[in-house]
């Protein structure tokens, strides 16, 4: 057989947690992998057998909640105030030289053309 050898119970000690949590999930495993009966177990932690049973159930409920699949990706990006205010100012920049133009391109066009009607309606 080819690959790593299984981690067993004992892969909790790498788990960050308490020492007590780590000691009841590891007991938790052992008697689920059959190497450690209810009874052992509930010795070694000081536990009754229906508080061992609570234990189990949180446990194997939060690994299920945990598993849950959850949403695609990254997380959307919140843009910082500041971004929001070099976009806003950008826009209106963009419109301000767009107005400017306009403005400049009317002008060129009163002094480069000659009135329409302006100047005969007065000879007249």
């Amino acid at each position: 057989m080819r690959g790593r050898y299984p981690s067993g119970p004992e892969f909790v000690a790498k788990l960050d947690g308490s020492s007590q949590a780590k000691e009841r999930l590891q007991v938790l495993l052992e008697t689920m992998a059959g190497t450690c009966r209810t009874g052992e177990a509930c010795e070694r932690l000081g536990i009754s057998e229906q508080r061992f049973d609570q234990i189990r159930i949180e446990a194997l409920q939060a690994a299920v909640h945990g598993l849950e699949p959850g949403v695609a990706g990254r997380p959307a990006h919140a843009p910082h105030p500041a971004e929001v205010e070099v976009e806003r100012l950008k826009k209106q920049l963009a419109e301000l030289k767009a107005e400017r133009d306009a403005a400049l391109l009317r002008a060129e066009l009163a002094v480069t053309l000659p009135r329409v009607g302006g100047v005969e309606a007065k000879k007249a």
